[in-house]
């Protein structure tokens, strides 16, 4: 994408600090082995988007999310456990509400509303017309005496 497009670049410029996030480490679900209940090798991500430093229109955008992750207080959790590494959990967790933020970092395109054309509306009317004709030729045969 070339330099001059403004949206591209403010998407870009939204970055969340990771000073604002919390981490909680936690047991991983699934299998593990005997070292299974002695380590806490997945993450939970909890970051406030009332108390963020993200620009107002991105968290009211954020907030309006229909997404499960964000509580009903406007909490974004978000849990990790791919890894074995609690550091790459971590990174994979931040990775993951960046990119939930990069989604309403840029501001959705605005509608412009289109007339149909003449040429659709010829066409429809003639669709009319003809189911019109089918419809009225079902009625009873008069007759011509």
């Amino acid at each position: 994408m070339p330099a001059g497009h403004a949206w591209h670049t403010a998407a870009m410029s939204v970055r969340v600090d990771p000073a604002e996030v919390e981490f909680t480490a936690i047991r991983a679900q699934g299998a593990g082995g005997q070292n299974v209940n002695k380590v806490s090798n997945a993450v939970h991500l909890r970051f406030a988007i009332h108390g963020s430093s993200l620009p107002e229109a991105v968290r009211a955008r954020l907030l309006a999310l229909s997404d499960q992750r964000i509580t009903t207080e406007g909490v974004v959790v978000i849990k990790a456990q791919t890894s074995r590494s609690l550091e790459q959990n971590k990174a994979e967790a931040l990775e993951r509400l960046q990119t939930l933020v990069d989604s309403v970092a840029t501001l959705p395109k605005a509608r412009k509303p289109t007339k149909p054309t003449f040429g659709s509306k010829q066409r429809r009317l003639e669709g009319k017309a003809t189911r019109s004709q089918v419809k009225q030729l079902r009625g009873n045969v008069r007759h011509l005496d």
